[in-house]
C-alpha cells in the first residue's frame, strides 16, 4: 500500500513538473535564444565592424515660443513646455517626452538615448536654432542593448522581470524532473555538477 502510494505521488509530481517545464519552455523559447544570440554578438563586440549612420536636423523655432523659454531660462532640469514639445514633433517629427531637460541661459538640452544608438536636442536661447541628431549604430547593437535593457523602457523592463521568473521556472522544474528521473540514468548528478565546477573553476583562475 505504501508504494502504491509513493508511485501515485511520484507519478503526480512528475505530471506537475512536465507541465511547467514545457509551459515556461514554450514562454522563454525565442527570449532564450535571442538571449543566447546576444550574449555572443556581446562577447564578440570589439570583432563585430558597425558604421554609426548619423541623421541630423535643424528649424528655427518661432519667436512666440522662443520668448517664453528665455524669460524663465535658468539653470537645473525640467521638461520643455507641451506647446513646444508639439511644435517639435510637427516640424522635425521627433517626440521629445516629459523627461526633464537640462536648462542654461544659453540653451536647453534634451538627451534621448534609446536602444542601438543614441540622440539628442538642443534649443539655442539667443537664435532659436533647434539642432537634433540620432545615431544608429545597427541592428546589432540594438539586440545587444535589449539583452542588456539599456534605454529600452519600461514595458521591456516588464519583459525581462516576467521572463527572468520563467527561467527560473524552466530550470527549477528541469531540476526536479532530473531528481525524479535520475535513478535510470547514472550521469545526471555527475554532468549538474559539472556544469557547475567548469563555470566556478573559469571563475576562479582566469578571470581577474
Amino acid at each position: 500500500m505504501k508504494n502504491k502510494s509513493m508511485i501515485a505521488s511520484r507519478g503526480f509530481w512528475l505530471r506537475q513538473m512536465r507541465q511547467w517545464h514545457w509551459i515556461s519552455a514554450a514562454v522563454c523559447l525565442i527570449g532564450m535564444l535571442l538571449f543566447a544570440f546576444t550574449g555572443i554578438t556581446l562577447n564578440h563586440a570589439s570583432q563585430i565592424e558597425s558604421k554609426p549612420a548619423i541623421t541630423e536636423r535643424a528649424a528655427t523655432l518661432p519667436p512666440d515660443l522662443l520668448t517664453p523659454l528665455r524669460t524663465t531660462a535658468s539653470q537645473g532640469k525640467r521638461p520643455v513646455p507641451d506647446n513646444v514639445r508639439a511644435w517639435i514633433a510637427s516640424e522635425m517629427s521627433v517626440a521629445v517626452d516629459t523627461r526633464d531637460a537640462e536648462w542654461s541661459r544659453e540653451d536647453v538640452y534634451v538627451s534621448l538615448p534609446r536602444a542601438g544608438g543614441d540622440a539628442w536636442l538642443s534649443i539655442e536661447l539667443g537664435s532659436g536654432e533647434v539642432r537634433y541628431e540620432r545615431t544608429d549604430r545597427g541592428w546589432i547593437a540594438y539586440l545587444n542593448d535589449l539583452h542588456k535593457g539599456r534605454n529600452t523602457g519600461a514595458a521591456w523592463s516588464w519583459f525581462l522581470d516576467i521572463f527572468a521568473v520563467a527561467c527560473v521556472v524552466f530550470c527549477v522544474t528541469g531540476l526536479v524532473l532530473l531528481q525524479l528521473m535520475a535513478n535510470g540514468r547514472p550521469s545526471t548528478w555527475p554532468l549538474v555538477g559539472l556544469g557547475f565546477v567548469v563555470p566556478l573553476l573559469l571563475a576562479l583562475f582566469f578571470i581577474h
